[in-house]
């Protein structure tokens, strides 16, 4: 794994780390799967002695591993404790993480609080973020920590970089290699740390980070101009007209069905998007509460995105048809006419997003509408429409 695919994985994990941590405490008790010669570990609580072949992922509130992994170990929570041997790297995220076991390969950490202690030995580079950062464990490559305070009490054989507010050395702490700390102002070093001429501070302040952002900024694209906002509306709007007239043409049944439930019920559609909007977005964690399910997070991303945009079009489209019946145009119009009348609607739309407040809302409330019709419809589908309801009872009598 280089170190770009470990940078990512830590990314994910800081991500997932929190969602995690708390879905599985709806658990009742840990479960433990193999799938590919992985293996998985979810609850609550785990407090386990692991002997596992290839990469180990657990994941829970609180998280007590011991044992011996002969891959990689992943490990999110909020209370962790890692005492277990990792044969290649060691991945942690969580509140507060204490490290305890030997890392054959990379140590990569992020916290609130992060522990590596004396127990434990990496044997290649270590990187750890966090609030509070302590590093009593020795690490035999490259040191890179950044935290507010930092308390460096280890022998590190690489390189060493410190970013921090605050940062102090313990009685062990040594340096083999150069040592850059980054700080508002410059701290004394010991000589046993390491020596003058392997020290190199760099001063962080405010105003040298509004200086990093006016660099970044200078190194962007300069502001769209005029003729690339109307473009990218252009494209925009031929996007939904496209979206209309496939819609029209395939599917016109259900959407004037869709349509005159949304003029029907404009309340009950909006409560109907709420749930189904509401529904979508549980999908997530509930998918990565599976563990086995986390590959398709992004799967269940891109339905909210695809259904969001088709409720915002199906919401405008029925507005602007009540719109257009309401001023005294045909009930039933032509298919041409119908996608002038929804290409005016998009337009109108764009032009409420520059009004603060008043745009977010006009846009949200036509997802809601086009989205509660949607939603209806497949209750409707798994429900069952029974239609007219006859009481055989209720027969003529003859005298």
């Amino acid at each position: 794994m280089d170190r770009e695919q470990e940078m990512k994985l830590l990314r994910i994990m800081m991500a997932a780390a929190a969602s995690l941590s708390c879905a599985t405490a709806a658990l009742p008790e840990t479960s433990q799967i193999a799938h590919g010669g992985d293996t998985f570990i979810a609850g609550p609580v785990i407090n386990e002695t692991l002997e596992t072949s290839g990469d180990t992922f657990a994941a829970a509130r609180t998280v007590s591993a011991s044992g011996q992994v002969t891959g990689d170990l992943h490990v999110a929570g909020f209370d962790i404790t890692v005492s277990a041997d990792a044969a290649e790297d060691l991945y942690a995220a969580g509140a507060v993480v204490a490290i305890r076991g030997q890392i054959a390969k990379d140590l990569t950490v992020t916290g609130f609080s992060v522990r590596t202690e004396s127990s434990s030995v990496t044997s290649r580079n270590a990187r750890l973020f966090g609030k509070t950062v302590t590093v009593d464990g020795p690490v035999n490559g490259a040191l890179l920590v950044t935290a507010r305070d930092v308390v460096l009490n280890a022998p590190i054989e690489g390189d060493v970089r410190l970013l921090a507010q605050s940062i102090s050395f313990g009685p062990e702490a040594k340096v083999a290699g150069v040592l850059t700390y980054s700080i508002a102002e410059r701290i004394s070093v010991p000589e046993r740390v390491a020596p003058a001429d392997r020290v190199v501070f760099e001063r962080v302040s405010a105003g040298h980070a509004w200086r990093e952002w006016d660099d970044i900024r200078n190194e962007m694209p300069v502001l769209p101009t005029f003729a690339s906002l109307l473009f990218g509306f252009v494209v925009s709007l031929l996007f939904f007209v496209i979206l209309g007239a496939g819609m029209l043409s395939f599917m016109p049944k259900r959407l004037e069905k869709m349509r005159q439930s949304i003029a029907a019920a404009p309340g009950r559609s909006i409560l109907l998007g709420v749930i189904g909007l509401s529904i979508l977005f549980g999908m997530v964690p509930i998918t990565g509460l599976t563990i086995v399910g986390l590959p398709f997070v992004p799967v269940v991303v891109l339905a909210i995105v695809v259904v969001w945009t088709l409720g915002y079009a199906l919401g405008a489209y029925s507005v602007a048809m009540r719109v257009w019946t309401g001023f005294g145009g045909e009930a039933e119009p032509s298919n041409a006419a119908r996608l002038v009348v929804f290409a005016a609607a998009i337009l109108l739309i764009a032009l409420l997003n520059f009004i603060p407040f008043v745009g977010w809302v006009a846009n949200y409330t036509l997802v809601l509408l086009g989205l509660g019709a949607m939603t209806h419809a497949v209750f409707q589908y798994l429900i069952g429409n029974p239609g007219e309801a006859f009481d055989i009872d209720m027969q003529p009598i003859d005298d």
